[in-house]
């Protein structure tokens, strides 16, 4: 686990070239933008982090297959829809397995897919890890405290990877449960944009409080019909990251939210976003993942309805308010 390969130059990849700089690996790095991966190798540079600096030398290219091969286990922080294009590209180049740890957060849309299916299907054998929790790329990379959720099925792989990229300051906790870490990490930025629409519909404090709770037992419902643990989101995977994504606009999910309670369109708020937000595509293939389930998720699904099924805000506001009372915990 000496050479670790970094898949994605966004601010995530960039950031967690640098968790696995300051542990002391060798780093390798792909970006598909050229411009991206100059800046990286040759100043030391990422454009989507402004005013950090890697403190070891990263080497970052364009070549896919140099990455792949120059890496004892692979940290994949590419987007969630374009990821098994990505995968395929490296089923092309190197057939070896070796870990994989997804970083990036979602659903694949059509197919409804966890991203480790998505990574099963495209390169079948390779042992799979999940990096989640509450992370905000900057402060990750400005070597800033953070703990995240490592989850895999192998505990002794998992020691491994954790030992690999930990730090004083990036401390990964381990799991086995790979279903519930990633049902956590991606439905939460369906959440966040829930949140997002509350905060600037001006509902107040207590109606984000009560979204975010009942958000996440709809979490927990999909996550246990999928075959997760809902002890797994009582952690850093669930409650933690549900904490820091549905409270601040540091959080492009968020923030685009907040546009739309604003009274944005949601193409509005896209264009207005400083990056993906995953949590829009997400939307609708919770939504209809949770229909395929029978899984109860009307905050997923009035967010589905605003984004995708011209819902009018007011509206699905309304509807949620006006469901039947029910007990909790359900």
């Amino acid at each position: 686990m000496q050479r670790i390969g970094i898949i994605g130059g966004g601010a995530w990849g960039a950031a967690l070239a640098l968790v696995a700089a300051r542990a002391g690996r060798t780093v390798a790095l792909w970006a598909r933008d050229p411009a991206a991966a100059r800046a990286i190798a040759e100043r030391g540079e990422s454009a989507y982090l402004p005013g950090v600096r890697m403190e070891r030398p990263v080497a970052a290219s364009t070549d896919l297959a140099a990455t792949v091969g120059a890496s004892d286990a692979l940290l994949l922080a590419v987007p969630a829809q374009p990821l098994a294009t990505v995968l395929a590209a490296v089923a092309e180049r190197d057939v070896r397995p070796r870990p994989l740890v997804l970083c990036a957060k979602g659903i694949e849309a059509g197919t409804g897919s966890l991203l480790s299916e998505v990574v099963a299907r495209a390169l079948p054998g390779w042992p799979i890890a999940v990096l989640s929790g509450p992370t905000f790329a900057a402060e990750v990379a400005r070597g800033l405290p953070t703990a995240v959720t490592l989850a895999c099925a192998d505990p002794e792989l998992g020691a491994r990877l954790a030992a690999a990229i930990g730090s004083a300051a990036f401390r990964p906790y381990l799991a086995t449960d790979l279903i519930g870490a990633e049902v956590g990490g991606a439905v939460k930025n369906v959440l966040a944009i829930a949140a997002g629409i509350a905060e600037g519909r001006r509902l107040g404090a207590n109606a984000r409080a009560a979204l975010v709770t009942r958000g996440l037992a709809e979490i927990v419902r999909l996550a246990v019909a999928l075959g997760g643990r809902p002890e797994t989101l009582a952690g850093l995977a669930g409650v933690g990251d549900v904490m820091l994504t549905c409270s601040s606009v540091q959080s492009r999910n968020f923030a685009f939210g907040l546009a739309v309670g604003e009274g944005r369109s949601p193409a509005e708020a896209l264009a207005l976003s400083r990056g993906v937000v995953e949590g829009v595509a997400t939307a609708s293939a919770v939504a209809a993942l949770a229909r395929r389930q029978d899984v109860e998720m009307p905050i997923a699904a009035a967010v589905d309805g605003i984004l995708n099924r011209a819902v009018g805000v007011d509206a699905a506001i309304r509807a949620l308010l006006e469901r039947p009372l029910r007990a909790e915990p359900t």
